[in-house]
């Protein structure tokens, strides 16, 4: 099955639309194209499908009401602009979805909720059930109390995150840009990329920047389809515009066929979202042992500690090289661990025999 294909046929589909394809540069919602958005989903979901929304627009949406006459740099007006923002657009979405029976429920996020796995297992539950009783889930970064340690950066990562958390079958990025080009599309000369299959595909890519109402850009939106579709999951960034052709197979914007296999959530949120808190480096044959084999870290294989943790956090992996090649939940506080590494597990006392990191508790950051 070809990648469209694949976003056509989707039992339960992601959908991210950005700040620029809801808003005007005058500031406020463009309800026209929110409400065209709206019955293209709904359409969908008259299919049998199950949809979930990611929507920018917060912002800009606080803009016109406050009388704000452009985006905002300091934090505290973000804040204030979002905070009156997501309430017009909250209330847009359920009226729009309104006319067509739905009943739309908001999922205000921040990066807690995808970095503590405590967070990210209750955001599962969420998503379920909203989906079970047939509502629409609606998704935004809670910029009203995100702070830029606590951001996911743009919505467009945040987008890749939930449809491996919601177990989507695909993901459509929209935004006021068609497809991605092989240079600038403002450009001529510039050609359209049909479809990526893999790195060496977008190598001689060169993105640009965001508008003036997002955060995010071509570059956001390359990176967070290849997260997608390196964990499996069949990625079309296409305009808003045209977005019931690009929820069918028409052959619009640009499809990311699936790179890797699909990651249990577990391991998909090691790999993507945990906050590793500390450092584990190993020599050369633990990392053939843990990255090539799949095999448990061991004391005997690690040359240094680095940082802060306690046993259940998550630690970053490190080859000789000081590069990241796995991460893992480690069964040791870190002032335990110096007065073990390099020992093989003969020499040390019964009660720390055990791995230091568990196979079942470890993935590699390259392959899966």
């Amino acid at each position: 099955m070809t990648t469209r294909g694949a976003v056509a046929l989707a039992r339960r589909l992601v959908v991210k639309v950005g700040s620029s394809s809801l808003t005007s540069l005058d500031g406020g919602l463009d309800l026209a194209r929110l409400t065209a958005l709206v019955d293209v989903l709904a359409a969908r979901v008259a299919t049998g499908s199950q949809v979930v929304l990611v929507s920018s627009g917060a912002i800009p949406a606080g803009l016109a009401p406050l009388r704000l006459a452009r985006r905002p740099r300091d934090l505290a007006t973000k804040q204030a602009a979002a905070s009156v923002g997501q309430l017009q657009l909250a209330h847009a979405y359920a009226t729009a979805f309104a006319v067509h029976g739905l009943i739309v429920g908001q999922v205000l996020m921040t990066s807690d909720d995808v970095v503590r796995r405590a967070h990210y297992r209750n955001a599962q539950r969420t998503f379920s059930r909203l989906l079970a009783l047939g509502a629409v889930p609606v998704v935004n970064e809670n910029d009203t109390v995100a702070t830029d340690e606590i951001r996911f950066g743009d919505n467009d990562r945040l987008a890749a995150l939930v449809a491996h958390l919601v177990g989507a079958d695909a993901l459509v990025l929209l935004s006021d840009v068609d497809a991605l080009y092989d240079g600038d599309p403002r450009r001529a000369g510039a050609a359209r990329v049909e479809e990526v299959r893999g790195p060496a595909d977008v190598r001689h890519v060169r993105v640009h920047g965001a508008g003036a109402l997002g955060t995010g850009g071509m570059a956001s939106k390359l990176a967070a389809a290849s997260l997608a579709a390196g964990a499996g999951i069949p990625v079309l960034l296409a305009a808003a515009s045209q977005a019931a052709d690009a929820l069918g197979a028409a052959d619009v914007g640009t499809a990311f066929a699936p790179t890797g296999s699909r990651l249990s959530a577990r391991r998909f949120w090691l790999r993507h979202a945990a906050d590793a808190t500390g450092r584990l480096h190993l020599d050369a044959g633990a990392v053939a042992a843990v990255v090539g084999r799949r095999r448990s870290l061991l004391a005997a294989g690690i040359t240094a500690v680095d940082g802060e943790f306690s046993a259940g956090d998550v630690v970053e992996l490190a080859g000789p090289d000081g590069a990241a090649v796995a991460r893992g939940v480690v069964g040791y506080d870190a002032v335990e661990l110096p007065a073990l590494i390099g020992r093989s597990s003969h020499e040390l006392p019964a009660e720390q025999r055990r791995e230091v990191v568990h196979a079942d508790d470890l993935v590699p950051l390259h392959g899966v």
